[in-house]
């Protein structure tokens, strides 16, 4: 199976003055097609080759698993972005919310809080856990994927993702996720 990078969702000044088309140059055109040019090596003339992306997430560990992971991490993070995103959610993701954090303040406290703790580099995730909804983070590649949870949404909080916008200032561009930027009808849809 040939890898290729998914086009993004959006225009790369689309999510401008949030995050602007030079952070998409470096992040999209450069950190995830490396990861997507190392996993094409790593796999090449393995069986993995002729695996999905998401099947290698799941079967796969060190080198192939973080770039394979790092691909579909990326993938769904430009997803759960969109032009005029942010606000609160509604219908069912947003009754689910109210239900499983108390209110969407808390869920946004939660998530920003574990987002900005997240030690290093990594993901801060709202994912679908049985009947639950539950905020997580994962260190470097790792992703809910490859332990059985749903993702719902994610914010990347590797320095790549917001150092050319918001220099040292993680809680700012998590705070700017969520309230400009997060899109609600993605993770609606992954909440099914």
């Amino acid at each position: 199976m040939k890898f290729e990078m998914k086009p993004l969702p959006y225009a790369k000044n689309a999510l401008a003055p949030h995050l602007s088309e030079e952070s998409f140059g470096f992040h999209y055109e450069k950190h995830h097609q490396a990861y997507l040019t190392n996993l094409e090596k790593l796999v090449a003339g393995t069986p993995d080759a002729e695996k999905s992306l998401e099947d290698i997430v799941k079967s796969s560990s060190g080198k192939v698993f973080n770039n394979a992971a790092q691909v579909w991490n990326h993938d769904f993070f430009w997803a759960s972005m969109k032009p005029a995103g942010g606000g609160e959610p509604t219908g069912a993701l947003g009754d689910a919310i109210k239900r499983d954090f108390g209110s969407y303040a808390d869920f946004r406290k939660q998530f920003a809080d574990a987002a900005v703790a997240q030690f290093g580099s990594g993901w801060a995730w709202l994912v679908k856990d049985g009947d639950a909804l539950k905020i997580v983070t994962t260190s470097n590649a790792d992703t809910p994927l490859a332990h059985g949870k749903t993702p719902i949404i994610t914010c990347d909080v590797w320095e790549h993702a917001y150092y050319i916008d918001y220099r040292n200032l993680r809680a700012k561009f998590v705070e700017t996720f969520l309230d400009k930027l997060v899109n609600w009808d993605f993770a609606a849809a992954n909440f099914g």
